[in-house]
């Protein structure tokens, strides 16, 4: 037989095998193997499971061809098995109702999840907009007393020291401005300096709280930070850590706070969100100036609200400090109250998906 007899035997062969092969699984795609199967529910109601015939493969296709027997009998014993049939019907109503909420993905979020991120998202920029233009300002922090050792203030610069510590302090600002106390002057002043006159502090707290801000200012050498911009000034670092940690990670940089940097970040800020005598102190300052370790009674309210409501803390820290940053200090509030509806929403959706298992 010549070469091209051959080929055309092969080709002939071939042809007829792919007609047979054609015929086998039009057959099969009319059998009854492809129609809608009855399955028996929980209580004996019928669920239909309907297979499509444009989404059955070939292979599939020939498998049930080679294995029908066996594939039969899988039917059976799956239709006995009442925890298999349950299970097939939860994961079939579940695939029906992703199917029929498939439309509103990618437009707003039905539950108002994207309207919270999108209003989230645009405070973020005015945020990252109104630090970054803080944070480049050279001139804003070369003024910064923080930055100035005290022995070179100067008499304005002490009465802007005096004025920071509170609206109680103005008191005295003229007093200290007319004695044209410097920095060297400040240095050699004390408690009992204070009762005396030029000066003539009165109130007891008052004076406790200039002497002992005092202490501070010589210790360190220059004014200790005592707002957002000298924080910042004096930790860049840590205050921006601070920014993204506190946003993406409550708990965890709550946690770190109280492991790596107790006596300066924690319990001052424990003691803001959790007094321990209220209105025991006139202002912010003077609240922080002496820390003591926290009482049961604020270690338990302090851990409910950890655990439960993080960004909460950070609203109500940011609260105390509103006649310090006015627009700063509401920014925090309405970002921390937004952050606390998203997790919540997050808590719900992952409680909703406990009717699958």
């Amino acid at each position: 037989m010549s070469g091209a007899e051959e080929g055309a035997a092969l080709g002939g062969a071939s042809g007829e095998h792919r007609g047979t092969f054609d015929e086998s699984l039009t057959k099969l795609r009319a059998s009854p193997l492809l129609r809608p199967v009855p399955v028996l529910g929980e209580h004996g109601e019928a669920l239909t499971a309907t297979r499509s015939v444009t989404s059955v493969s070939p292979i599939r296709d020939v498998i049930e061809r080679l294995f029908f027997d066996a594939i039969e009998q899988r039917k059976e014993d799956i239709q006995q098995n009442s925890d298999v049939v349950r299970s097939l019907a939860t994961f079939q109503k579940y695939g029906t109702d992703q199917i029929s909420t498939a439309p509103n993905m990618g437009r707003i979020n039905p539950r108002g999840r994207g309207f919270f991120s999108g209003v989230l998202t645009a405070l973020t920029c005015v945020a990252v907009v109104l630090l970054g233009y803080h944070w480049s300002s050279r001139e804003f922090e070369d003024d910064l007393l923080v930055h100035k050792p005290v022995a070179k203030w100067t008499a304005e610069e002490v009465a802007l020291w005096l004025e920071q510590l509170g609206p109680w302090a103005s008191l005295y600002k003229e007093r200290f401005l007319m004695e044209k106390v410097n920095g060297r002057l400040l240095l050699t002043l004390t408690e009992e300096d204070f009762t005396k006159e030029p000066y003539s502090i009165g109130n007891n707290n008052h004076r406790k709280a200039i002497t002992a801000e005092l202490e501070c200012v010589k210790t360190l050498g220059v004014k200790p930070p005592q707002n957002l911009w000298e924080y910042k000034a004096v930790n860049p670092g840590k205050s921006l850590f601070l920014l993204y940690a506190l946003k993406n990670s409550p708990r965890l940089s709550m946690l770190y706070l109280y492991l790596f940097d107790y006596t300066e970040a924690f319990l001052p800020f424990i003691h803001t969100i959790c007094p321990m005598q209220e209105d025991q102190y006139e202002d912010m300052v003077t609240k922080l100036l002496d820390l003591k370790d926290p009482t049961w009674k604020q270690w338990r309210e302090f851990i409910v609200k950890y655990i439960f409501l993080p960004y909460q803390l950070v609203a109500e820290f940011a609260w105390d400090w509103l006649d310090v940053h006015y627009w700063t200090s509401r920014f925090i509030i309405v970002n921390a109250m937004l952050l606390s509806v998203l997790e919540l929403f997050s808590f719900w959706k992952l409680w909703s998906r406990r009717e699958l298992k």
